[in-house]
């Protein structure tokens, strides 16, 4: 949990929803409910992912199978913001 207490929440924003919408059902299905179960409303966030360096420092990244979530985590408001949902060779280059 966050110092406040309160569990996370994720957030997607509308590119992350129209990356989702475009994928195949069956993956989609699993890459939504991988988040649900591990990440909304979970306590600590980064234990799941890594913490990206360089160009992207601050941003994390979360491995599902063959895909990549790239987000953003913020303390001060518990939210996970995924902005990009994609296979690893598409998911970086932004």
């Amino acid at each position: 949990m966050t110092e406040h207490g309160a569990p996370y929440r994720v957030e997607l924003t509308a590119r992350a929803r129209k990356q989702l919408g475009k994928m195949d059902r069956f993956d989609a299905r699993i890459l939504a409910t991988w988040i649900k179960n591990n990440l909304d409303g979970c306590a600590d966030p980064r234990a799941f992912g890594k913490g990206l360096t360089a160009n992207r420092s601050g941003e994390w990244r979360y491995r599902v199978g063959s895909y990549r979530i790239l987000a953003l985590i913020h303390d001060d408001v518990v939210t996970i913001e995924m902005f990009s949902i994609g296979r690893r060779d598409t998911v970086y280059s932004d």
